[in-house]
């Protein structure tokens, strides 16, 4: 008998990186999360499926991820970088043994096994997957393995963009760029940073009071049913208190703003949103935060491989956690086997814990009830080594164990548990405080009048052109132009500035896509489109082959959603 339903949800993200730098920032960054991330989870995925298991995870990955991921310069790209690190290891297991290192035996064991790891992964991206990861995702989603979820195009800041249009071009064009790419249409999306903004008047230059319309309608007219938010935002409360969390882009001190009241609902259902017919599912706060956190969660654990430690010469992780007060220079040298070991008490633990926390719900409440848990897929293998293999453990745990947690995408779950009450959920985001600060504060506030500037051109050109011109040119420098907004206005610029991660390559990247983009503009607005400059763009930032411009074409402002009767709010 069923006690509940388990989502498990990855979301995958990086920015665009091709032919922008290599290291330490740039595409060497994507590579180890295809070596790292990717390909061990796309192995697993396999695994379970030649023992009979479907995983049934949701995976997110945004269209600017797959593109990169579609992008043949970055595949051998990749099998560069591959190469270049079996040689660096090659070498290790010439220095190893060596009387003058301690412990140079187990050093000599560690590089055979990252040797016989990364020709592993050589292997499976040659071989198995024929160097096409798109591919190999479609198929498990075809298979019925996982679901594949899609995003704003480059993974732009949604409530901070000037315009419908501009909006809008965000979900269309990763949309599309997800049904063209895994020939299916996503159902479900992973709204960039979480970050969300209910629908609001405003008075327009005519004096006259307009409507903005809320998020979920511009999904819901690119056929996106659902997504996915924070616990606090359904719960209320503290947007996740004082705690560090490990991440795609390290370690983050959360400070959040004043408690909101709890608004009496939980994350352990769907909900419809007010003014349209979309689902959001909010994060299970408990669930997650036992594999987030970097102090309490199973990542920490001294037994894991120590991520910021790398060897000298061949830049090997030859070293493990030991513990959070250890300084990098004491740390012990890895154990591959301990690692595992402790991999299978924390997916025992994980497993048991979601069992507990839905047969308590459905004791106390009389009804089945959802835990649905999201992360970063760069967590699992690139920032936590062995989380992939948590993954895998715990699917079939729960397949070989515990067959009460059903299993689903959460597209299966929406589809089969359909929300029963409609909820208004307020302005917020994954960062800190819960709202939009980490992407404009005093740091980036600068670059969002240029953001909003450039989308009022975009849409003046494309108004002009409402016809695809004859003149190929023209057309050519039209299409690029689309592309220079949409890479401009990723979310990853401000972000990277705010964190101080990456902050002067982040803010030449975002001027240098202005840069690009006031160029074009210039060169279609005084009908001087010089074919060489333009052609040196597109071979940078190719993304989007077939994006149509048009897609920035101005909406009409003012036009209120009208509310589905089976819509109404219900409120508590």
């Amino acid at each position: 008998m069923s006690v509940g339903q388990f989502v498990f949800m990855l979301h995958s993200h990086l920015p665009y990186y091709r032919k922008a730098g290599m290291w330490p920032f740039g595409e060497e960054n994507l590579y180890e999360c295809m070596a790292e991330t990717y390909i061990p989870l796309l192995n697993a995925i396999s695994e379970l499926y030649d023992e009979g298991i479907k995983a049934k995870l949701t995976v997110g990955i945004t269209p600017i991820l797959a593109e990169q991921l579609n992008d043949e310069h970055l595949k051998h790209g990749f099998i560069e970088y591959l190469d270049s690190r079996i040689a660096k290891v090659s070498k290790d297991l010439e220095r190893y043994p060596d009387e003058k290192v301690p412990h140079s035996q187990h050093l000599k064991y560690l590089a055979k096994y990252y040797f016989d790891w990364f020709t592993s992964i050589k292997d499976c991206f040659i071989n198995k997957y024929g160097m096409d990861l798109i591919s190999a995702f479609k198929k498990y989603q075809d298979l019925g393995c996982i679901e594949i979820t899609t995003s704003g195009a480059t993974h732009g800041f949604s409530p901070l963009l000037a315009t419908d249009a501009n909006l809008n071009a965000q979900f269309k064009v990763g949309s599309d760029t997800t049904k063209r790419l895994f020939g299916k249409k996503a159902c479900g999306c992973w709204l960039p940073e979480c970050a969300y903004r209910q629908g609001y008047e405003y008075v327009g230059k005519d004096g006259q009071k307009h409507w903005r319309p809320a998020i979920e309608v511009t999904l819901q007219n690119n056929d996106i049913e659902y997504f996915f938010t924070e616990s606090h935002v359904i719960e209320g409360g503290n947007s996740i208190g004082n705690r560090r969390v490990i991440g795609i882009y390290g370690n983050i001190e959360y400070i959040p703003l004043p408690e909101r009241p709890a608004t009496g609902y939980d994350t352990y259902s769907a909900y419809w949103l007010p003014d349209a017919q979309v689902a959001v599912m909010g994060r299970n706060e408990r669930a997650g935060y036992q594999v987030w956190s970097a102090a309490d969660g199973y990542p920490g654990d001294g037994c894991f491989r120590e991520f910021h430690r790398k060897d000298a010469n061949s830049g090997m992780h030859y070293w493990r956690i030991t513990s959070s007060k250890t300084d990098l220079g004491d740390k012990m040298l890895y154990d591959p086997v301990l690692a595992l070991n402790k991999i299978n008490e924390n997916s025992d633990h994980y497993t048991t814990l979601i069992y507990h926390m839905l047969n308590d719900y459905k004791k106390a409440t009389g009804k089945e009830g959802l835990v649905m848990v999201s992360f970063d897929t760069e967590l699992f293998g690139h920032w936590w080594f062995e989380g992939v293999e948590f993954i895998k453990q715990v699917i079939k745990k729960f397949n070989a164990y515990i067959p009460e947690v059903e299993r689903m995408t959460a597209g299966e779950y929406v589809h089969t548990h359909a929300p029963k009450e409609a909820i208004q959920i307020p302005e917020s985001s994954w960062g800190q405080g819960g709202h939009f600060y980490v992407w404009n504060n005093h740091l980036t506030e600068w670059m969002w009048p240029i953001i909003h500037a450039c989308e009022k051109r975009m849409s003046a050109i494309a108004d002009k052109y409402s016809e695809i011109p004859e003149d190929k040119l023209l057309h050519r420098a039209l299409n690029q132009l689309a592309r220079e907004n949409l890479l401009l206005q990723s979310s990853d610029w401000p972000f990277l500035i705010t964190t101080w991660q990456a902050k002067d390559y982040a803010t030449d990247r975002f001027r240098e896509h202005v840069e690009r983009f006031e160029k074009i503009a210039d060169m279609i607005e005084n009908n001087s489109i010089n074919e060489g400059d333009l052609f040196e763009i597109e071979n940078i930032d190719n993304c989007f082959p077939v994006i149509d411009y048009r897609v920035y074409q101005s909406i009409e402002e003012g036009v209120i959603p009208q509310q589905s009767a089976k819509l109404a709010p219900l409120y508590k």
